[in-house]
């Protein structure tokens, strides 16, 4: 499912280390760590009518991504927000925004992988696009990648860095099959997430998640278990397999771009009646319920 230019998103300015440049004109250096190496952290946070939806959560994530590559120097939550809040005021932005926050190591004195080249502090990357979520609600297909997500001892996926090689190569694969995704295993051959979100599966009435062994500790997937927790869903948190994908009752994705999206089928198999399940729906509506009441006013 490729995305659409929005028109409005033609003249909107970027924030880079607190200053506003329109997009065809901002740039950082070629000595930048996410330039060498792909050496930074990011987050996706969503505005809804002037509230970002678990704002803290996702910055704590950033914050925690960045320790464990040990950033030298991070900005504070309320420095994040005074930008944040910056770049949505000069673009007037209010409501159906997505923001992609980068923090990279910085910029380096010479090129070269070692942290110890850094010397002049992270560069903070603001980037707000007027973009709904991007999945339709009809669904999406998916196809089984050839690619591994990793294990710990391999790289630790609570990382959240901006090395997204792995995700590219298995989004490739699902371009080349014509679906819209790539449902991604861990070297054991459980399900680990798709390229790009959180996977859940319906299996005779019971909710059920992957472990995060193999992939990051999402906010929004974190949101559903407390749904189901709050609403008395059954719900379990263990190792799937990729049968149980193929013979689900319901399959459904989560995360910040695309919120809550059904699956329709995986490897050119429908599943369950090919369209929104009963199940899926519910999570759908009460998560809209939560962004419609909650989150931190920024403009």
């Amino acid at each position: 499912m490729l995305q659409r230019f929005d028109d409005r998103n033609k003249d909107i300015v970027v924030n880079i280390n607190g200053d506003l440049v329109h997009r065809d004109k901002a740039g950082i250096s070629p000595f930048d760590s996410a330039v060498q190496g792909g050496d930074g952290v990011w987050e996706g946070l969503r505005l809804y009518s002037g509230r970002i939806f678990r704002l803290r959560e996702h910055l704590s994530r950033l914050r925690n991504s960045a320790r464990a590559l040990a950033f030298e120097s991070i900005p504070s939550d309320e420095e994040i927000v005074i930008e944040i809040r910056r770049t949505l005021t000069a673009n007037e932005m209010t409501d159906g925004v997505h923001i992609r926050l980068t923090l990279t190591r910085g910029v380096k004195i010479t090129s070269g992988m070692d942290p110890r080249l850094n010397t002049v502090g992270p560069t903070l990357i603001v980037l707000a696009e007027h973009k709904p979520p991007v999945y339709g609600s009809s669904g999406v297909t998916l196809i089984t990648s050839s690619y591994r997500r990793a294990p710990a001892d391999c790289l630790d996926q609570k990382i959240h860095s901006c090395n997204l090689i792995p995700s590219i190569l298995a989004k490739i694969e699902a371009n080349a099959a014509g679906a819209d995704d790539a449902l991604m295993l861990d070297t054991r051959g459980f399900v680990a997430e798709t390229n790009a979100t959180h996977v859940f599966v319906v299996i005779d009435g019971v909710i059920c998640t992957s472990r995060t062994v193999a992939c990051p500790e999402g906010i929004t997937r974190a949101v559903v278990l407390e749904i189901c927790s709050r609403e008395g869903i059954p719900c379990e948190v263990r190792d799937i397999t990729l049968s149980e994908i193929h013979s689900a009752a319901e399959v459904f994705c989560t995360g910040t771009m695309g919120e809550i999206v059904p699956v329709v089928e995986v490897d050119g198999r429908s599943v369950g009646c090919g369209e929104t399940g009963a199940v899926t729906a519910r999570i759908s509506d009460l998560f809209s319920q939560l962004t419609a009441t909650e989150g931190e006013h920024v403009v």
